[in-house]
């Protein structure tokens, strides 16, 4: 990697190893180091690396901030990390057209604060906002709470600069809101896990904040009650901003971790949202809590902005509150159609009580996406292949209730190996033809959504 030298200049790349362990990893907990990390300032310095890395047959793998579950910005020992940490500008705001635009290394926060002194917000907010960067959650449609009402990160982007793998930039997408021409590349590069194209560049839809929001606490003895709740608020033709589960295990874990005063004696808690002009909001939430308590739900409004702030923290800490309890606990994020939330959620109680291993589900329960912590312990070998176990008979019991093995966190390396589970083979056939005519050399994030033969990630 020397020739390095040759291509960027003094202080936008290194091979020290210190350098090269910080950048080997991600929150997949999968660990390799590679040969160099780069911190580009630029599309021309990308097109020129992208130009030097296809011509050598170096591998690139682009990274943001390394918050992704399932080992997508994880480099392998000849490759180089592409780092977008210094490309963090936000280019323009245009309030009249309703859109910014910004680098890939944008924090989704400090987006969402500089939106809302001026009225406005982007509504894609995943639990890692305060981390996480746009570019990452272009690569992987990153979703959050607020998806159930306002959609995914995909219903956001409407043009994108990038890179291709031999150094060409591609433009896709336009400014305006209606467009049919042509094939829609955005939308194919928008959760591709940086597969295709290196994103250098992104125009973001935003929208009016609200006029009010009220939050909704319910609590269940039963995490089969919650799931019916939740079926029942959206069959109802409620749709709040965010209806967010916790389960017994997962309460206990964020009082350990922050201390929050959760009650423990119950199976279930949901944390409802809902915004929109104050009066016409008002009848829904009443709806939302009288369904609450048919099915013996508890419910408490907090009216407050300080009270719904402090309870988004502690919802936001559950990932690290559960890791502390079981740090090689094995994370998955099925998500399933909402009337068939309670059946996975008794399926996988099911599942749990029949292996002995304990599961903890947390998630987005009012678009049906479930994170399903499996919470084992990777120095006990026998435990640790029954919870393997546990994640295929998870993903068969999903896709058994019309659902999807991933819902926001991407295949990478971790889920690779069970693609198969969903996509038949001429769907795979067909994506592995799109990676080939972007990417001829396989140079870009290489062995992430499609696994090579006979490899085993976990």
């Amino acid at each position: 990697m020397k020739s390095l030298v040759n291509v960027l200049a003094d202080g936008t790349y290194s091979m020290d190893k210190e350098d090269l362990l910080c950048y080997g990893y991600d929150a997949s907990g999968i660990d390799m180091s590679p040969s160099a990390v780069v911190w580009p300032t630029n599309t021309a310095q990308i097109c020129k690396l992208m130009q030097f890395a296809y011509q050598n047959d170096i591998k690139i793998i682009p990274r943001g901030a390394g918050t992704g579950l399932t080992g997508g910005a994880v480099p392998s020992a000849d490759s180089i990390i592409m780092s977008f940490e210094k490309m963090n500008r936000i280019i323009e705001v245009d309030t009249r057209n309703l859109n910014v635009v910004v680098e890939p290394g944008v924090i989704n926060a400090d987006l969402q604060r500089a939106l809302k002194d001026q009225g406005y917000f982007y509504p894609p907010d995943p639990a890692s906002l305060n981390i996480c960067t746009i570019g990452g959650n272009v690569a992987e449609n990153a979703g959050g709470p607020r998806a159930l009402k306002y959609g995914v990160t995909r219903d956001y982007v409407m043009q994108l600069e990038a890179v291709l793998p031999d150094g060409r930039v591609i433009r896709t997408g336009v400014q305006t809101k209606k467009s049919v021409v042509g094939y829609d590349l955005t939308r194919l590069l928008v959760g591709s896990e940086g597969t295709l194209a290196v994103i250098t560049k992104v125009r973001l839809k935003v929208i009016p904040v609200p006029d009010n929001v009220i939050t909704l606490l319910a609590a269940f003895s039963s995490l089969e009650h919650a799931g019916k709740s939740v079926a029942r608020i959206i069959g109802d033709g409620i749709i709040p901003r965010t209806m967010e589960l916790m389960d017994r295990m997962t309460l206990s874990a964020v009082n350990k971790y922050k201390n929050v005063g959760f009650p423990e004696d119950i199976d279930a808690m949901l944390l409802i949202e809902i915004d929109g002009n104050a009066k016409a909001i008002a009848a829904d939430v009443d709806k939302a809590g009288n369904i609450c308590s048919g099915f013996q739900g508890k419910v408490k409004i907090a009216e407050e902005a300080a009270s719904r702030e402090l309870l988004w923290e502690a919802r936001r800490s559950v990932s690290p509150a559960l890791y502390k309890i079981s740090p090689t606990k094995i994370n998955e994020d099925v998500v399933v159609p909402v009337t068939k939330v309670p059946e996975l959620l008794a399926g996988l109680q099911s599942l749990s009580e029949s292996s002995g291993v304990p599961i903890a589900c947390f998630g987005h329960a009012g678009d049906g996406n479930i994170h399903v912590n499996i919470m084992t312990d990777k120095s006990d070998k026998q435990s640790y292949e029954e919870a393997e176990k546990l994640v295929r008979k998870t993903f068969k019991l999903t896709l058994e209730l019309g659902g999807s093995i991933s819902g926001e966190h991407g295949i990478g390396l971790t889920k690779s190996k069970y693609i198969d589970m969903e996509l038949d083979s001429v769907n795979l056939e067909i994506m592995r033809g799109v990676k080939r005519l972007f990417d001829t050399k396989n140079i870009l994030n290489p062995g992430k959504i499609f696994p090579p033969a006979g490899v085993d990630v976990r």
